[in-house]
């Protein structure tokens, strides 16, 4: 569950030495973030939530009714976001994100991630196969199992034909064919953890993890096929670029971009020497790192 893990490093960090109000926007631990028009809103450590209306290049502190740390958030459209962490926290915003307000906490479970199908459909993913959904806006929430087995859920993501996958612990891939449809594992032979599914194109997927493990699929992802490449080191996060650039990173200093669709992949060196949790494409198409640092923009990827 690195989201934790980087909640945990950063309780050790010297920065967490500070209090909240002395840390500037965005320069604090930060662990998601998502577009929302021309706006970036990004969460992280202390319940942070901070705006961005410049691609990045400056940040605001918005309010925030929780103190708990923020994984996950995701944008239903240009109005209804979530945002969820520990202690079971689950906010929502209607305004774009200008303003949240908590809908759900329940200090027994974390979550690590959230999707949003509309603006009254959503899922929450976490800690020991934790997962909730709602249908009427988050008014209520229920809870149900996904997988025989209690690992830690990482990610939820959706593909624009419908499909949705949840990456997590112990090898676990699952798959649906479609909102409120069973999760069916799929395998790719790794037992190791997965942080994320990139969609990829109609049919094609990458699933990225533990060790630098990177699996391909090329038919929605009933099938996987192993990727080499250069570094063994954590995969928490990839994005595919408008220009059709993919890059991954996670741990440390340690980013691969591949330029023919995640078939092969190269080391590339950008500058930034912390962890990564989160990538994400400004609106004016730099790259943005989330992670230890903060918010980050980074050099046109090689």
């Amino acid at each position: 569950m690195l989201k934790t893990f980087f909640a945990l490093f950063s309780a050790l960090a010297s920065f967490c030495a500070l209090a909240a109000e002395q840390i500037p926007a965005a320069r604090g631990l930060l662990l998601d973030a998502a577009k929302v028009g021309q706006t970036i809103i990004a969460v992280g450590e202390r319940g942070h939530i901070v705006r961005s209306t410049d691609s990045g290049r400056s940040w605001e502190l918005l309010d925030s009714p929780t103190g708990a740390t923020l994984t996950g958030i995701f944008f239903a459209d240009e109005l209804v976001g979530w945002a969820v962490g520990h202690d079971g926290v689950i906010l929502k915003t209607r305004d774009s994100g200008l303003s949240w307000t908590l809908r759900h906490d329940d200090k027994t479970v974390s979550f690590l991630d959230i999707l949003a199908i509309d603006n009254q459909r959503a899922y929450a993913v976490g800690s020991f196969g934790t997962f909730y959904d709602t249908h009427d806006g988050g008014t209520t929430w229920t809870q149900r199992r996904v997988s025989e087995q209690d690992s830690h859920l990482n990610r939820i993501i959706a593909t624009k034909s419908g499909l949705h996958f949840i990456a997590g612990e112990r090898g676990t891939l699952l798959r649906a064919a479609h909102y409120n449809q069973a999760f069916i594992p799929t395998s790719t032979g790794y037992e190791g953890s997965f942080f994320g599914v990139l969609p990829l194109g109609e049919n094609a997927l990458l699933a990225y993890g533990l060790r630098g493990h990177v699996y391909r699929s090329e038919d929605a992802g009933l099938t996987w096929v192993p990727v080499k490449i250069e570094s063994t080191a954590l995969i928490m996060t990839a994005v595919k670029l408008k220009d059709g650039v993919i890059v991954l990173t996670g741990q440390t200093r340690a980013f691969s971009v591949s330029h023919d669709d995640g078939h092969t992949f190269h080391a590339w060196q950008p500058g930034l020497t912390t962890a990564v949790a989160e990538l994400l494409e400004a609106p004016d198409g730099t790259l943005l790192a989330f992670g230890e640092a903060g918010a980050t923009r980074l050099p046109k990827p090689e």
